[in-house]
C-alpha cells in the first residue's frame, strides 16, 4: 500500500493498552457519507478512564471492535462525498457530531434520533447492547488523518471559529441541549455544579448566551472560580464546596432558590453535592444531570413531588443542535474565545491523553492536530 491508498491512524489493540501509530486503508465514502480530512480531535477529559475501564464499569455496551480508532470530537475538511450527499462538498469546515442512529428502529422512524435504540458515539462507546452495529457501520474515530461520516452528523463551522474550537462543539453541545431541555431563557437562574469543569464551563457560557439573568456555580478551586466569576462578573456567581453546603449559599443569593440545576459532575463525585444541587431548587424547578454520577443517590422523592420538581437526564445532542451553537459563536451571541488550545501533533496522542489531568480547568482545550 502506498501513501495515496492509506491514510495514518492511532490504534488501540487492546483494551487499556497505548495506541499504536500506524498505516491503514484510506476508507472511501459510502453513497450518503462523506470523507473529512481531520485537522483537530478533541481529546476529553474521561477518555482515559473509557479505554482503561469501560469493559469492567458497563460490559453490555460494546466498544468499538478492536484494533480501533477512537477520536469522539473532530472537526476538519471534507475531502470527499458520497454520491447522494446533498449540502456539503469539499473544501467545507466542519464539525463532525459522533453521535449515530440506524433510522430504521421505532424511535428512529418517529423521529426521535437521539432515542435510537442502537445510538452509539463514533470513535468512543455504543449506549446500548445493540449499538456495536453502529460503530461496525461507522468504526472511524478522529485519532487519524481521514475519517469517514454520514452526511447527517455535520456542522458547518462559521469562517471565524477555528479547528480547535470546532472541537471542542461535543462537549459544548451536551450543555447546550441540557439548557434547552431545561427551557433557559431570559428569565432562568441556573446553578451549575461544576462551574470550573470541562462541562460546567461550556453550560455557562451558553446558559450566558441565551439570557439567564444570573448563572451560580460550584467548585473546588477557588483561583478557578473567580477565573470563571470574571467572565462576566455581573451575572455570574461562584461558590467553593470548602466554604458550606450550596443549598445554603443558593437560597443567601437568591432568595427563593434557582429555576434550573444543571449538574456536570463526574462519577466519582460526592452524591451530596448532586442532592445540594436539588435542594437549590425554587418550587418548579429543574434538575438535569450531564455529568455522570453514578451508583445510587438517594433522593427525596416526596420533597419533589411536593414541590413539583423535575430531574432529567441528558445525554449529547443532535446535529441541529451543533449547527446552532456554531451559528451562536459565528455570530457572536457567545463567546468561545475563553479557551487555551494545548495542541499536539497524532505522534503524541498517549502523551496528550495522560497529560490532559494538568489541565487548568474547562479552559484547557486538548486537541489532536492529525494534519
Amino acid at each position: 500500500m502506498t501513501e495515496t491508498t492509506t491514510m495514518l491512524a492511532a490504534r488501540m489493540h487492546d483494551v487499556s493498552a497505548p495506541m499504536t501509530l500506524e498505516r491503514v486503508p484510506l476508507p472511501s465514502p459510502g453513497p450518503l457519507d462523506v470523507r473529512i480530512r481531520i485537522k483537530a480531535c478533541n481529546i476529553v477529559p474521561n477518555l482515559a478512564n473509557v479505554l482503561r475501564n469501560w469493559t469492567t464499569w458497563f460490559p453490555q455496551n460494546p466498544l468499538p471492535a478492536l484494533p480501533a480508532i477512537f477520536g469522539l470530537d473532530p472537526a476538519g475538511v471534507v475531502d470527499e462525498v458520497g454520491p447522494g450527499v446533498q449540502g456539503f462538498k469539499p473544501g467545507d469546515r466542519v464539525y463532525v457530531n459522533p453521535g449515530r442512529y440506524c433510522d430504521s428502529c421505532r424511535e428512529c422512524r418517529s423521529n426521535n434520533r437521539m432515542h435510537c435504540q442502537n445510538f452509539a458515539f463514533a470513535g468512543y462507546f455504543g449506549l446500548t447492547p445493540t449499538s456495536g452495529m453502529m460503530l461496525d457501520r461507522y468504526p472511524y474515530g478522529g485519532l487519524a488523518e481521514y475519517m469517514i461520516a454520514p452526511q447527517y452528523s455535520l456542522v458547518k463551522l462559521p469562517a471565524n471559529v477555528g479547528f480547535e474550537t470546532g472541537a471542542r462543539l461535543g462537549y459544548l453541545g451536551t450543555g447546550y441541549a441540557a439548557l434547552r431541555k431545561a427551557g433557559v431563557g431570559s428569565t432562568t437562574t441556573v446553578l451549575i455544579n461544576g462551574i470550573s469543569g470541562t462541562l460546567g464551563l461550556g453550560v455557562a457560557l451558553f446558559a450566558l448566551a441565551m439570557g439567564a439573568p444570573a448563572v451560580l456555580g460550584t467548585g473546588r478551586n477557588r483561583e478557578l472560580l473567580e477565573k470563571v466569576q470574571a467572565l462576566a462578573p455581573d451575572r455570574i456567581r461562584t461558590h467553593s464546596l470548602s466554604d458550606g453546603p450550596v443549598s445554603d449559599w443558593v437560597k443567601s443569593v437568591t432568595g427563593e432558590g434557582v429555576d434550573v440545576h444543571i449538574d456536570a459532575l463526574g462519577p466519582g463525585a460526592d452524591h451530596e453535592i448532586f442532592n445540594e444541587g436539588l435542594k437549590s431548587l425554587r418550587r418548579g424547578g429543574v434538575a438535569v444531570n450531564i455529568g455522570a454520577t453514578a451508583g445510587l443517590v438517594p433522593i427525596d422523592v416526596h420533597h419533589m413531588m411536593d414541590q413539583q420538581l423535575r430531574l432529567i437526564g441528558s445525554c449529547w445532542f443532535s446535529a441541529g443542535e451543533g449547527q446552532a451553537m456554531a451559528d451562536m459563536a459565528g455570530s457572536g451571541a457567545v463567546d468561545l474565545s475563553v479557551f487555551e488550545h494545548v495542541v499536539f501533533p497524532l505522534e503524541k496522542v498517549n502523551e496528550a491523553i495522560s497529560g490532559i489531568s494538568a489541565r487548568n480547568g474547562g479552559f484547557s482545550n486538548f486537541i489532536i492536530s492529525p494534519s
